[in-house]
């Protein structure tokens, strides 16, 4: 199964500051048929203003991934964690026991990016948080794994799920393919460009809900950044 779900479909929420806009349901916007995709819960798609941001508020039990698309974000805990992370790198909460934090946007310019919230496969352990560069031009013609809870993905940011979060460019009229097992759920979201997931179009920021498959093949119509969690 592949379910394109469109990016004008998406549950929306504009805070001047911050225009938000949510695959799954998430605060205000709520769709039962769009709670979780296994084990991910949330996908934002976020635009946070310049100098804006989410002033320190608390979680608990969830793995949170904030892969910024351009701009960045400054991530300050009570844990004592401080750190900025630009376009195309990923950082890594985990709530665990509880955390509170903030994320601005210190820069001139509006920063975009994905937050992702998958939940844990145990409950109470300690927080952490983590970040580390991932060059875009790493991952050209090929998925890298950028967050993993799996088993021998030790190059990974990690996080305590059976889960991996991934990434990769694409060059127009190439593709990527990603084995998988028909009881996975991926979610994959083109940051940019036109894709052909097998034979099922997909604009930019669309979702693409997929399961039941063997392996899937990405072809990119238009130069193409993916994004993808393979969630159990």
């Amino acid at each position: 199964m592949i379910e394109v779900r469109p990016f004008a479909s998406l549950g929306a929420a504009d805070h001047r500051w911050l225009d938000a806009r949510h695959h799954f349901s998430f605060a205000d916007y709520h769709d039962p048929a769009r709670t979780n995709w296994g084990r991910l819960r949330v996908w934002n798609d976020d635009t946070i203003g310049p100098r804006a941001g989410f002033p320190p508020h608390p979680h608990r039990d969830m793995e949170i991934i904030t892969y910024v698309r351009t701009g960045a974000i400054t991530h300050k805990d009570s844990l004592g964690n401080e750190g900025r992370t630009g376009a195309g790198d990923v950082q890594v909460m985990s709530a665990g026991t509880g955390i509170v934090h903030s994320e601005f946007n210190l820069e001139d310019e509006a920063t975009t990016l994905f937050q992702i919230w998958i939940l844990p496969d145990e409950r109470g352990e300690a927080p952490g948080w983590g970040a580390r560069p991932f060059p875009r031009g790493d991952r050209a013609g090929h998925f890298v794994t950028l967050a993993s809870g799996i088993a021998g993905d030790g190059d990974a940011l990690p996080i305590r799920a059976d889960a991996r979060v991934l990434g990769a460019t694409v060059k127009a009229g190439d593709s990527v393919t990603y084995p998988t097992e028909p009881g996975r759920h991926l979610y994959l979201v083109s940051a940019r460009g036109r894709i052909l997931v097998d034979d099922v179009e997909a604009q930019p920021r669309d979702g693409v809900a997929i399961t039941g498959l063997d392996s899937i093949t990405v072809t990119a119509i238009e130069d193409a950044e993916l994004v993808l969690v393979d969630a159990a």
